[in-house]
């Protein structure tokens, strides 16, 4: 006996496989996989992504050795994959005999030990409904035949619907405009597929009762919310996995913070597998948005530094933290608008918080004075100024902390006054509606826009100005010999020095709103090696797609602009590296050095890219559109990224030319540059690529710095824990302890 136990008799302990889609695990995947590692049941995770947070133990394999695709199906209505999901089931079955399938909310009360390889169950009584939540079949029986025969038609008619609504599909049918399986209803290839087969081969008697799988049914499901001792009295010992109902998450999200209750039967399962809720929130249910998924609101590439007002969002924190690396400021204001002398007593929860789940305490900043605030570029302000608080207080913080690219995450109690405040900033979004005490709430996503700047200094309109315009300092950088060029978009501005241009490509809000010294990217660097310089600036996300830039490079390149330079080089990171790389078009031979860079944001070439919504209604066309295809013009083209980022190694796989040459920073992220910068080696690497003398012998002798680099460290612990690894993590933790310190290892390292 082990120290869960085991099911006693002849049968063999099962395989299991399950699949996930969709970014991080929350804690009831977490919970759900770790219960069959503990419970000595061994448990394959298929998935088409990396995922950060899988428990140890369990066996990561790719989902296309099952289906090789990128056609994800999804029920529309729901917005869920589940149907792709069942489609998958079956097709991972058919290629691993013997392996049961079990959703991601299947728990191992124990483990299976079943002799046949049918494995099935009815969920609901009076033992007709077969669910498919867990689900086993003979690789080569009738059942899964007739499944997998029925889910290769896309637009098939099930006859297990409703007559009048076959009726219907047939009726599409002949019109020319067959239903799709995606709008078709919900279970349509799960429960009520498995079901009609299941009856129709005469294979009832192969299912399993009730009890088995799903002694607590579907509508009785909130049960494993109530007291532990509500679900015990159900279980038998027929029971093994037991199906928890993942839609219990919007129980859990609207009315538990994404915390299951204190001595509910999912506290107890966390207690006893040591699975912390808190280091993976819910983050949503099917179109359902919880706190930190909104997270996935924010349209932004980059993310510095988020601000949480009043201290209401330690889920977004912890979020953004993981997704961008930014630093966090609390911004400790009471609720009337004053600044308190000591900390407030929801501080130091939330900063042990934050460091408990690896944050380092330096990247945590409590700002405790209007004169401290700076510009940011998110700023989360739930339960606050403007819902349960009056919103006048928050004016004040809005004049210090916005710049024209910020968002702010907020609720807005109608009647409060909020709108008129923030739309004097900007815009807002509605991301959802609740109700409160019969009054509406509105979350919303505020973007500040070009009157920002204005309106926060609106409290200052009758001293001298102290801003000076972009047109002022960029004319006065170009000086007599240079020129300055703008449009309502973008700008471009000429410093000339020497033989040798630069061109590099920038976005105006993060020079004018995050840079004391206002300056396009690179302009001091550049500066101190006496080179000339041409930066292109784009107001906003624009990705330089407007007829204007391309005028702009297609007159310079007639001109014979860049025909007086002895060498160029253009040079730029993520959205500003796919320029480099498009634009090189305009002075063929000439070089490009890009970070992290995009190659097009055209969906027909690059499916798989989810980022920059924003930017996916533009024009990738045309002589500078595709930047793997034009940059085929330039002399070399460096691009530096991270192969282990999927979406920026997918962009990288399209450059294929001869003259590309790809300089790999494994585990630092799309914000390498940012990394190169603390580690720093970015001012010696981007030295030799624009004079030229960069090799990739060069560069890797320079990226071993990154073996003292925190970050580095700490995806590389994580790594090996991910891939089932534990004595490589402790002798990874034990060289970086020997030192130096690195937190998230000595606490990751405690609990192993």
């Amino acid at each position: 006996m082990g120290l869960w136990g085991r099911v006693s008799g002849m049968g063999r302990v099962r395989e299991v496989g399950t699949l996930w889609i969709g970014g991080s695990l929350s804690w009831m995947e977490q919970l759900c996989l770790k219960s069959f590692v503990d419970r000595g049941q061994k448990i394959t995770l298929f998935s088409y992504e990396p995922i950060p947070n899988v428990p140890e133990g369990v066996i990561r394999r790719d989902g296309r050795e099952v289906l090789d695709t990128d056609n994800f199906l999804k029920y529309e209505k729901k917005d869920s994959f589940a149907l792709f999901a069942d489609l998958f089931r079956l097709h991972m079955i058919a290629q691993n005999p013997g392996m049961i399938w079990v959703d991601t909310d299947v728990y191992c009360h124990r483990p299976m030990t079943y002799d046949s390889d049918h494995v099935l169950g009815f969920e609901l009584p009076g033992e007709h409904r077969v669910n498919n939540a867990v689900l086993g079949l003979p690789a080569d029986g009738p059942l899964l035949a007739a499944m997998l025969a029925y889910t290769s038609d896309l637009f098939g008619i099930p006859p297990f619907v409703k007559p009048k609504l076959q009726a219907e599909y047939r009726a599409a049918a002949a019109a020319g405009a067959p239903v799709h399986v995606s709008q078709q209803p919900w279970g349509v290839w799960g429960p009520m597929m498995v079901t009609h087969f299941t009856h129709d081969l005469g294979l009832a008697g192969t299912v399993q009762p009730l009890d088995a799988f799903y002694p607590v049914p579907f509508p009785d499901r909130m049960k494993f919310l109530r007291p532990a001792t509500v679900v015990e009295a159900a279980l038998t010992p027929r029971t093994t996995a037991l199906h928890l109902w993942a839609s219990n998450k919007r129980e859990l999200g609207l009315r538990h913070h994404g915390i299951p209750p204190k001595g509910s039967f999912l506290d107890k399962l966390l207690r006893l597998h040591d699975v912390s809720p808190q280091a993976a929130p819910i983050r949503g249910r099917g179109k359902l948005v919880f706190d930190a998924g909104l997270i996935e609101k924010l349209d932004l590439d980059d993310v510095q530094v988020f601000a949480d007002l009043g201290g209401n969002a330690q889920a977004v924190a912890l979020a953004a933290w993981e997704k961008w690396d930014c630093d966090i400021q609390l911004i400790d204001m009471d609720h009337k608008g004053q600044w308190p002398q000591t900390p407030s007593p929801w501080v130091a929860p939330y900063t042990e918080a934050l460091v408990a789940q690896g944050v380092p305490p330096e990247r945590i900043t409590r700002i405790a004075a209007a004169e401290a605030l700076r510009p940011v570029d998110v700023i989360a302000n739930l339960s606050g100024f403007g819902d349960v608080n009056k919103v006048k207080p928050l004016d004040g913080v809005l004049q210090r902390a916005l710049h024209s690219g910020s968002r702010v995450l907020t609720d807005i109690r109608k009647g409060s006054g909020a709108y008129p405040l923030l739309n004097s900033y900007g815009s807002c979004e509605t991301v959802s509606l609740r109700e409160a005490d019969g009054v509406q709430i509105t979350r919303a996503l505020f973007r500040a826009g070009p009157q920002t700047q204005a309106r926060g200094q609106a409290d200052a309109a009758a001293q001298p100005p102290t801003e000076t315009s972009w047109g002022d300092i960029a004319t006065r950088l170009a000086g007599p010999e240079g020129f300055y060029r703008e449009s309502p978009d973008h700008s471009f501005v000429f410093i000339p020095r020497s033989d040798t241009l630069v061109v590099t490509f920038d976005n105006l809000d993060i020079a004018m709103g995050k840079r004391e010294d206002r300056r396009p990217w690179g302009f001091s660097f550049i500066e101190k090696q006496g080179w000339s310089m041409l930066g292109v600036m784009a107001n906003g996300w624009t990705w330089y797609r407007d007829p204007w830039v391309w005028q702009q490079f297609d007159a310079l390149r007639a001109e014979g602009f860049f025909d007086r330079f002895r060498r160029v080089v253009f040079y730029g990171a993520s959205m500003g590296g796919y320029a480099a790389a498009a634009f090189v078009a305009a002075c063929p031979g000439a070089d490009v050095v890009a970070i992290s860079p995009q190659s097009t944001l055209d969906k027909t070439l690059v499916p798989f890219e989810t980022r920059y919504h924003t930017a996916w209604g533009r024009d990738f066309s045309g002589p500078y559109g595709d930047a793997a295809q034009v940059s085929a013009a330039a002399g070399r083209v460096f691009l530096l990224y991270d192969p282990y980022e999927p979406l920026d190694s997918g962009h990288a796989a399209r450059f294929t030319g001869a003259n590309v040459v790809k300089l790999r920073a494994p585990l630092l992220g799309h914000r390498l540059g940012s990394s190169l910068q603390q580690m720093g080696i970015l001012a010696p690497i981007t030295l030799a690529a624009l004079n030229g003398t960069l090799t990739p012998a060069e560069f890797y002798r320079s990226l071993r710095a990154r073996k003292s680099f925190a970050r580095y460290q700490r995806e590389l612990f994580k790594r090996a824990l991910d891939r089932g690894r534990p004595d490589l993590a402790r002798k990874l933790g034990r060289w970086v302890l020997t030192r130096g310190d690195n937190r998230y290892i000595r606490q990751g390292l405690m609990s192993l």
